[in-house]
């Protein structure tokens, strides 16, 4: 009979979709942290279920091929980096596997095609925004990421997956924080003044935005800070204070509070130029990004005559990407700054046949559909949660010849792709695209068609 400490010889035989490997013994299966499919390993046992169990790996008998030996291990303690022990081509496969997973699984569809997943040339490095935690650490302010599921703040300098400068700006507010003796959050206790420091970088542009998450409004001696900061770093040209007071794993709160420079930062995406301010959704991931909306613009096939609803359009990044190429675009948003953001966005790049409405995705479709317009090709880019039945129902009642999905949960894309095809839309084309590289997360874009 097994029990928790037991050590067990067992071979890994799958991973799940957030990228622990899968062992079976005795009736248990076992998610078992930094092990792959193929490694036989001694596992120790740390928690049994009904018939679920959770091991740890004390030592390998074999390695996979596909393991990469060369990962710090802090970067799976903390999630950072939660698929970096497999390997690059080994994680594009398994990420296209779990597409196809899902699809037969959730959908009944195993007869489709899922193209390879469109990878990175260079996956490390690539994240343009980054918020880390302030904590004391053996009586020290330290910034790093928190060990999985806990709040026990690991110190960390180089983040392997975000822009080189972003960690260097990170390292260079730390120091000063430590300097001027400005107080670290204390989560228990609930007292210290420093609780997140959030990082933008443009890709292209270059441009760094900080925003400072503290407790309470006044930051002792904050004049200094910045001085210091924009003498270090010549492209800090927004400088903001977020102010949450509030119990809560939400990094922000509320109110921000321009300290220095501009409110937004600049950047281009597909020749277009975006201004991104402090709470705005923009890709964490720009050179993916960009193939990720230029498979939905190919899978779309768009035409001079086309009528487009951008359903979820944040702050413009997809519809304005193919505006020039259509009729008209009709974007809705239920953020009202990311509404604004996209007709600020617009006028910036001389598009005038867009239109941007702040309301939900449904409501507004509904209203367009009773001012006449007719969408020929819809494009969905909704949150983990995926499309509402409502929202579905009425995209098909409009009668598009095309909609265009683009997911980052291929379980709930799946579940809705299965109602799309009930109400009379084919899945034809399927393409996962890796915006997160060395994470179990998967962006996919999928094509359906009015059968």
């Amino acid at each position: 009979m097994l029990k928790k400490n037991d050590v067990v010889e067992v071979e890994i035989v799958d991973l799940t979709h957030e990228g622990q490997g899968v062992a079976k013994l005795d009736g248990f299966v076992f998610f078992v942290d930094n092990a792959l499919p193929g490694e036989k390993v001694s596992m120790r046992v740390l928690k049994l279920k009904k018939n679920i169990g959770f091991g740890k790996v004390e030592a390998w008998q074999s390695y996979s091929p596909d393991r990469n030996q060369d990962l710090d291990l802090t970067y799976l303690r903390t999630g950072i980096a939660d698929l970096g022990h497999l390997n690059y081509p080994a994680q594009l496969k398994f990420k296209k596997k779990q597409v196809e997973n899902s699809l037969r699984k959730i959908a009944g569809i195993s007869e489709i095609v899922v193209e390879s997943t469109l990878g990175m040339d260079s996956p490390l490095a690539y994240r343009n925004k980054a918020a880390v935690p302030v904590r004391r650490v053996n009586g020290q302010l330290e910034t790093g990421f928190f060990r999985k599921n806990s709040h026990d703040l690991v110190p960390i300098e180089d983040f392997y997956i975000q822009d080189k400068e972003i960690d260097s700006l990170i390292l260079a507010t730390r120091d000063l924080l430590r300097k001027l003796d400005l107080k670290p959050y204390d989560e228990k206790e609930q007292t210290g003044l420093v609780r997140n420091i959030v990082v933008r970088r443009g890709h292209y542009s270059g441009q760094l935005m900080l925003i400072l998450v503290t407790t309470r409004p006044k930051i002792f001696r904050v004049e200094t800070l910045i001085e210091r900061l924009i003498s270090q770093f010549p492209n800090l040209v927004s400088i903001i204070q977020n102010i949450n007071d509030q119990k809560t794993n939400a990094i922000f709160g509320q109110e921000f509070r321009l300290l220095h420079g501009s409110e937004t930062i600049v950047d281009s995406m597909l020749g277009n130029e975006f201004e991104i301010s402090a709470p705005s959704f923009y890709q964490v991931n720009t050179v993916m990004a960009e193939k990720l909306y230029q498979t939905a613009i190919d899978f779309a096939n768009l035409s001079a005559d086309d009528v487009v609803i951008d359903a979820y359009s944040g702050i413009g990044t997809i519809g304005l990407s193919f505006a020039k190429q259509v009729k008209h675009v009709y974007g809705v948003e239920v953020v009202e700054k990311a509404v604004l953001d996209s007709q600020k966005n617009a006028a910036r790049n001389g598009i005038d046949n867009v239109t941007y409405v702040c309301d939900s995705a449904e409501s507004a479709m509904q209203k367009w559909v009773a001012d006449g317009v007719k969408p020929t090709v819809i494009f969905v880019d909704p949150p983990r949660k995926g499309l509402t039945e409502s929202f579905i129902k009425a995209s098909t009642s409009v009668k598009p010849v095309k909609i265009v999905y683009i997911s980052c949960n291929v379980a709930t894309m799946a579940r809705d792709i299965k109602l799309y095809e009930e109400l009379g839309y084919k899945l034809t084309k399927v393409r996962p695209v890796d915006l997160f590289p060395n994470t179990h997360h998967i962006e996919c874009v999928a094509l359906l068609v009015k059968a």
